[in-house]
């Protein structure tokens, strides 16, 4: 059982102003594994006080002094990798597997990143006789959320330590033993007190504090368009910068030349991963019409090939992370039955000989349509929407027919084609057969899918203000 019932305010361990605590449920036995305290605007409070305190001092460092903060950072990240990975299983359900080839794997990775980027970042450029100054922001609040825990905190934490920002952070409840030992690495490696503080509690309390705080200059929110919504409204009145990483319900476009085997079975397991529980799955999957057979054949086959089960086992897929997820999930999947797509395989309920724990049936629905609800709603599960179209360009119009804009995949072999596709489609990512895994490549949404970018360099013009000084260079000598 974990205790985790400090927060981590200006350097230190500390008591909540008012005591109050959260179980916290092991999606895979539905036991309460441990506690965190719920935080209030009081401890808000306190944490931007003491980041604004640093700030002061902090943005003023050198790109050497904060090199070498993050690469302590990132050396006692190693330390913890397997204490990260254990944790990452038991809050949010990821089979061990995954936890330690990809959920923790990625902290390291955004770590070693951001100290390349930093490296040689240009903070100062001359144009003419003005000078482009970037600047830290201020003060950072930052809302993640439990799907991939590590991955939000540390594509947030990094470019805002190497920018010279100071830092508030609220991580999911649901998933808040991952955070902590974050937190603990923060304080080994020495980060300066209160350049990094963390308060742990609920969106509606202690997210909304941060998210309307005056004392809060930007706002990095990742989780629902519903939740992105509301911390927008709250922080407008102070008029800080707001950038956020919302929904996705991301077409999959396998173009009439693609190895339907590969691109389909691919596809369907894609979805899959980390049950389904990832804002750029590519859950709409658009095959010819005239393959629809042979598509339905092969994600069947996939998705009755994906095993389900304990997340400490050999389980290809853990639960997802909580009654309310899986009675939404349960509910999306009746619809699609109710609106008549074929269910291919999978279904209500939890899966044959599983009676306690969090766990959806891998799901296929064919012969969707753009206005089901599958179609529509992002369900957040391990459930694959095939669509049929008759030609590219319907394909693109039904891939670009959502309030998202996320992500989009394009399978085939004709580049030419691919790449016209790919201009076509309104998505802030897209991934050619599969293609993926760099860390450089800007991470954000159209539409209702977000606002601004993470990771790499363009992560780190979320935390930077642009400042002209003109007439910094003479005209003489500028010419």
């Amino acid at each position: 059982m974990r205790e985790y019932m400090k927060f981590y305010i200006d350097g230190q361990w500390v008591d909540p102003v008012t005591p109050r605590s959260i179980d916290v449920i092991n999606p895979a036995n539905e036991a309460v594994c441990g506690h965190i305290s719920a935080g209030s605007a009081a401890d808000v409070d306190k944490a931007v006080k003491a980041a604004r305190k640093a700030f002061e001092t902090w943005s003023l460092t050198s790109r050497e002094e904060r090199l070498d903060v993050l690469q302590r950072v990132l050396a006692e990240y190693q330390k913890r990798f397997g204490d990260v990975a254990n944790a990452i299983t038991e809050e949010m359900g990821a089979p061990a597997s995954l936890a330690q080839r990809a959920q923790a794997p990625i902290g390291m990775a955004h770590l070693a990143t951001g100290i390349e980027v930093l490296k040689t970042f240009q903070f100062e450029e001359d144009r003419g006789p003005t000078r482009l100054v970037k600047e830290p922001i201020g003060v950072c609040g930052m809302i993640t959320p439990w799907n991939w825990p590590i991955n939000q905190i540390a594509c947030k934490v990094v470019p805002a330590l190497a920018t010279g920002c100071t830092m508030v952070l609220k991580p999911s409840e649901e998933a808040p033993f991952s955070a902590y030992i974050w937190s603990e690495i923060m304080h080994a490696a020495g980060v300066p007190a209160g350049v990094f503080n963390m308060v742990n509690g609920t969106g509606a309390e202690v997210g909304a504090a941060i998210s309307s705080h005056p004392g809060v200059d930007m706002v990095s929110f990742t989780g629902s368009t519903r939740a992105g919504i509301e911390v927008a409204k709250a922080a407008a009145p102070t008029v800080k910068r707001v950038s956020q990483e919302l929904g996705g319900k991301s077409p999959n476009i396998i173009l009439p030349d693609a190895d339907m085997k590969s691109a389909v079975g691919g596809g369907v397991k894609h979805v899959m991963q980390n049950s389904g529980q990832s804002c750029n799955a590519p859950t709409r999957m658009l095959v010819p019409t005239a393959k629809m057979d042979e598509a339905i054949g092969i994600a069947r086959e996939a998705a009755e090939a994906t095993t389900v089960g304990d997340p400490n086992g050999n389980a290809q897929i853990g639960p997802v992370v909580n009654k309310v997820q899986w009675d939404k999930i349960q509910r999306l999947i009746k619809a699609g039955i109710d609106e008549g797509a074929t269910l291919v395989t999978g279904g209500v309920g939890r899966p044959e000989g599983l009676d306690k724990g969090f766990y959806v049936k891998p799901t296929v629905f064919a012969n969707v349509t753009n206005d089901m609800t599958v179609a529509k709603e992002e369900i957040f599960g391990p459930v694959v929407s095939i669509l049929g179209y008759d030609t590219v360009d319907e394909a693109v119009k039904v891939g670009n027919d959502t309030e998202y804009g996320l992500a989009a995949y394009i399978s085939g072999t004709d580049m030419g084609k691919i790449r016209e596709v790919a201009s076509q489609l309104r998505a802030g990512q897209v991934s050619i057969n599969g293609g993926g895994g760099d860390m450089m490549a800007p991470f954000g949404g159209y539409k209702m899918s977000g606002n601004g970018r993470e990771w790499g360099d363009h992560g780190f013009t979320e935390y930077l203000e642009v400042k002209a000084v003109l007439g910094y260079t003479p005209k003489q000598a500028a010419e």
